[in-house]
């Protein structure tokens, strides 16, 4: 939950060309982002793999008006529609994007490649059919601002309480990491996005970075068994949520065209 999904990079900025707020070359560069080449597979009419801009430009024509995502978990078909092939393999990437009038989605498979020293990140787009349908368990903006807000303070109360808030270098690694990226500035959402999803999506963000501390800094002061459940069973609805918030923040542009 640290750093955005790739996901909401393609449907963020997919979004913005789509309605001609960046240009291809724009949206391109920030949807690939640190990786070294985005491609795309299965497109209607392509017998290969194609780039991005080409395959923005392929949806498209096939339909696209708008572009979702889901960030589903086990249990928890966040943002998904079907069928259960799609289903299954966007849980498998635990993400996906679904291409609004074009009954087409995308889930990313991602690859290391090059040598040792030389590593880079390449990632490939599945395209397969989707089922036009509402997304399973999408909320609002108002509903999803809402949560998150009862969130964090849930979860401030009860990882305290468990003891393990963040502490340790790990944690105050994690924090001063978020916190850098926050100074930078940086363009949380492409152009076009309200200013509520920006808001959304950055206490969306701060509250997965409690869950990512609180998971990752060890077992803290919950030494027992039952201890260590109880910090889990804390967690989980409040990752829950973030991820809710996520996909309302992502898919809020698209919602507010009245895109269905």
């Amino acid at each position: 939950m640290l750093s955005e999904p790739r996901s909401g990079r393609l449907a963020a900025w997919g979004n913005a060309l789509l309605v001609g707020l960046v240009s291809p070359d724009d949206a391109v560069v920030a949807i690939v982002g640190e990786d070294a080449v985005h491609r795309v597979e299965g497109l209607p009419g392509e017998s290969a793999p194609v780039g991005l801009t080409l395959a923005l430009g392929r949806l498209r024509a096939l339909g696209a008006s708008g572009l979702r995502i889901a960030l589903p978990a086990p249990g928890h078909p966040l943002g998904l529609s079907g069928p259960p092939e799609f289903n299954a393999r966007a849980l498998e990437a635990e993400e996906a994007v679904i291409c609004e009038g074009a009954a087409l989605g995308l889930v990313p498979e991602v690859y290391e490649a090059g040598s040792a020293g030389d590593v880079h990140v390449e990632v490939l787009w599945h395209c397969l059919p989707v089922r036009e349908a509402p997304p399973a368990d999408v909320p609002s903006l108002g509903e999803a601002e809402r949560e998150l807000a009862e969130a964090l303070r849930d979860a401030t109360v009860l990882l305290s309480r468990l003891d393990v808030a963040g502490s340790g270098p790990v944690a105050e690694a994690a924090i001063d990491a978020y916190r850098a990226r926050a100074e930078q500035g940086r363009e949380v959402l492409a152009p076009g996005y309200p200013p509520r999803a920006v808001r959304v999506l950055e206490l969306a963000q701060r509250v997965g970075l409690l869950v990512s501390v609180a998971s990752e800094n060890g077992h803290g002061g919950a030494v027992s068994a039952s201890e260590i459940a109880a910090r889990a069973e804390a967690l989980r609805p409040v990752e829950r949520t973030a991820r809710r918030a996520q996909v309302a923040a992502y898919n809020s542009v698209v919602e507010e065209r009245g895109v269905r």
